[in-house]
């Protein structure tokens, strides 16, 4: 999930001077190399979410309150979001903002700032729900804010910022779980009002992740909704983001997982570097090949209507893939996984089925698992990955990651 920054020039040219987009994972040539860098630096405790890359800085959110460099002595009490250098990781210790609550997401901003969304209801003293920018110094910057609930996933794009969660309103305007505002004013687009209805058994009414095309013309949302201004689409909606709900619809995550009451069973989405594909990751349970429950899904993005089926499914066979990233080569799946390929198992290796423990890589064209198998303690799982400058940035709640301590964040460079 989350996206870090690459640069269209076509598309961006006009806001480049102050503002990096974030898109569908930079593409790359080659499949990330499997031993992390020795250099970045540990949360020590809680989940990490969200990275965002600013300039030289990346910064980091989640739920952890203690962080430290890499072969440092010194903990750090910094509570929910950080920032280090790409280069070196260092940590920042210029960049202390004080959040009330955990980070779930985060997007650059303009001017070097850089926008976070979550669960958090003060910044810095004073009272700021779910949503803020942050100056490069971690002074809150403009207004930004919901009115109740929490934010889950944040999109920059040119001057454009798409914010999705559990909220009603945002800035002092009636949005439900999707808004898309200026990222300079924080005024509120009116072209993107949808409605959002008909939660699954009942839950909460969220958006839960996001994806948008690289050329900005599509939007892809999850979540625990059934119907998007009351026409039937269940967990997934694509938006055309001038506007319009798109065609685009799916019942193949309709049917209940495990016999368990979810309120929703996506749990993230990415486009591919062209725009042509996406992918979804779900959890559910050890349903096999009869749902799309525990699995990576590729869906064609070209095409409209309904009844949308898979371009190919991969299934762990019983366990959750948390995040995903696309980068041409490959698809980054990472989760609580103890395999892939693995359609025929029920919380056992089926036949085909190949060993990768939290974490692997799929063949974008065959949607079979790639040899690159840097392994990690499972744990909950992989919250985020993020691609960029030919790496692969991966959170989570464990410490072991391509067989080495790396607490809750590493990275794997270029292979």
């Amino acid at each position: 999930m989350r996206r870090l920054i690459s640069v269209v020039a076509a598309t961006v040219a006009a806001a480049a001077a102050t503002l990096t987009p974030a898109l569908a994972d930079e593409a790359q040539t080659k499949v990330v190399s499997a031993n992390p860098v020795n250099h970045t630096p540990h949360a020590l405790d809680g989940t990490v979410y969200a990275f965002a890359q600013v300039g030289t800085r990346i910064f980091v959110g989640g739920s952890f309150t203690k962080i430290k460099n890499a072969g440092g002595s010194t903990t750090i009490n910094q509570k929910y979001l950080f920032a280090f250098d790409r280069s070196t990781g260092k940590i920042d210790t210029t960049f202390r903002p004080v959040l009330g609550g955990a980070v779930y997401a985060l997007s650059p901003g303009p001017s070097g700032s850089v926008f976070a969304g979550g669960l958090f209801s003060t910044v810095n003293g004073a009272a700021n729900r779910g949503l803020v920018r942050l100056s490069s110094t971690g002074k809150r910057s403009g207004t930004f804010r919901i009115g109740s609930g929490y934010v889950r996933d944040l999109i920059t794009r040119g001057n454009q910022l798409y914010v999705g969660g559990a909220f009603s309103s945002i800035n002092g305007a009636a949005r439900s779980r999707l808004a898309r505002l200026d990222a300079t004013t924080g005024a509120v687009d009116a072209k993107i009002k949808f409605t959002f209805s008909d939660p699954i058994n009942d839950g909460a009414l969220k958006v839960y992740d996001m994806a948008l095309s690289p050329d900005g013309a599509k939007l892809v949302a999850t979540g625990s909704f059934t119907k998007v201004n009351g026409s039937t689409r269940t967990q997934v909606a694509m938006f055309n983001t001038g506007g319009t709900l798109s065609s685009w619809a799916t019942s193949r995550y309709g049917p209940v997982c495990n016999n368990v009451s979810y309120d929703s069973y996506i749990r993230d989405v990415d486009f591919d570097p062209t725009g042509k594909y996406f992918v979804i990751v779900t959890t559910g349970g050890p349903f096999g090949n009869r749902t799309l429950c525990d699995s990576a899904a590729r869906w064609d993005a070209t095409k409209t209507g309904s009844g949308q089926q898979p371009q190919w499914v991969n299934w762990t066979g019983g366990d959750t893939l948390l995040s995903v990233s696309v980068t041409g080569v490959a698809v980054y799946v990472g989760g609580h996984q103890r395999w892939l390929d693995n359609p025929l198992g029920h919380d056992t290796p089926g036949p085909g089925a190949v060993s990768r423990p939290g974490i692997g890589a799929i063949n974008p064209s065959t949607g079979k698992a790639l040899s690159w198998n840097p392994t990690r303690t499972r744990g909950h799982g992989v919250e985020t990955l993020d691609a960029y400058g030919g790496g692969l940035l991966v959170g989570s709640d464990t410490e072991e990651l391509g067989h080495e301590y790396h607490a809750r964040l590493g990275m794997f460079p270029p292979g």
